[in-house]
């Protein structure tokens, strides 16, 4: 009987090993060259002009890479020192590196990175067939993902394990595994630890709307969780956000139409008024359209330079695409 079963257990074994052994393992994070080329003006038709609105422009790079996963890049982190930052691409890839300046403006990328995001099992998170990966939070070396083609919100233990992190699954609300396909959460970030809303991670969606024509967003764990919306105005979506250093919520909206082209919005909006059921709006911080240099706007990024000032950092996605182009850009946030 043993000797049966020790026959059936290798025959099981053979049977299904080569599936297993099919499964491709990830490959480790590979050192890569991005290349850069400086963005002098944000608008070529006046290169004098430095103010857009409540913004100044600091300087801005076109990126590229011949590494086949290079590109897509939806959100990033740039980090207190203004050089080391964490981004990501939409097919689930980590991108990191270090921002080299010339005086104030962004000069080059050093230093880059890029590797695929593990899922729970250690391979890659595509495998599971969760890609779309749009919206990125940083609360103290633990990263939140989410993905917006399954509706989920991941975290890694990037402070621990680094780009070898695996996605742990975040509880979500009912509401999100309801939202529309292609239009869900654009938008994490991690409350502040003191305030009302500690604990809690925010996230919103990019056209997922509510009957009055809103956008949803909602509160995940910490004391007072729940839904709220955000004022939807000129067909604007949102597909980043980013806290102030000093408080307030600052988010990055973008305008796309066959006719009209691409444009992109920034907005603040006070924390304070960010509680279940609010509907949040805010005054515009800058606008602009296919006159100036920007591209698919989909990142965005905040941090407190050493002189204090506060800078934004944005990143398009190129969807991969020969005629579009990976774009960063910084501004100084004049009117704080």
């Amino acid at each position: 009987m043993r000797a049966w079963c020790r026959a059936l257990a290798a025959a099981g074994f053979l049977l299904f090993a080569p599936a297993a052994l099919a499964q491709p393992l990830a490959e480790p994070p590979a050192r890569i060259e991005i290349k850069s080329k400086p963005i002098g003006n944000f608008e070529s038709r006046d290169p004098s002009r430095k103010r857009f609105g409540a913004l100044e422009f600091r300087g801005g790079l076109e990126l590229s890479s011949s590494h086949r996963e290079f590109g897509g890049l939806s959100a990033i982190r740039v980090a207190a020192d203004g050089a080391g930052f964490i981004a990501l691409t939409d097919k689930a890839h980590w991108v990191r590196g270090r921002i080299a300046y010339r005086g104030s403006a962004p000069a080059g990328i050093a230093d880059a990175e890029i590797a695929p995001m593990l899922g729970p099992d250690g391979r890659p998170l595509t495998m599971r067939g969760w890609y779309d990966t749009e919206s990125l939070a940083d609360d103290g070396g633990t990263l939140y993902v989410g993905i917006e083609r399954v509706h989920q919100i991941v975290k890694f233990d990037y402070g621990r394990d680094g780009l070898l992190a695996r996605a742990q699954v975040v509880p979500r609300p009912p509401g999100m595994a309801k939202l529309p396909s292609n239009r869900g959460i654009e938008c994490l970030a991690v409350a502040p630890k003191q305030g009302a809303l500690a604990g809690t991670l925010i996230a919103i969606s990019e056209r997922a709307l509510d009957e009055a024509g809103n956008i949803k967003g909602f509160l995940i764990g910490g004391k007072t969780p729940g839904e709220f919306t955000v004022k939807r105005t000129g067909d604007f979506d949102i597909v980043d956000c980013a806290l102030h250093p000093d408080g307030g919520f600052i988010i990055l909206e973008r305008f796309f139409s066959w006719r009209q082209g691409v444009a992109v919005r920034l907005r603040r909006i006070p924390l304070a008024s960010l509680t279940p059921g609010a509907l949040l709006n805010g005054p515009i911080l800058m606008e602009a359209d296919l006159g100036y240099e920007i591209d698919n706007m989909e990142g965005l990024a905040v941090h407190r330079a050493a002189n204090g000032d506060v800078v934004l950092t944005l990143v398009s996605d190129d969807n991969f695409s020969v005629i579009q182009r990976t774009l960063l850009l910084q501004f100084t946030l004049l009117d704080q």
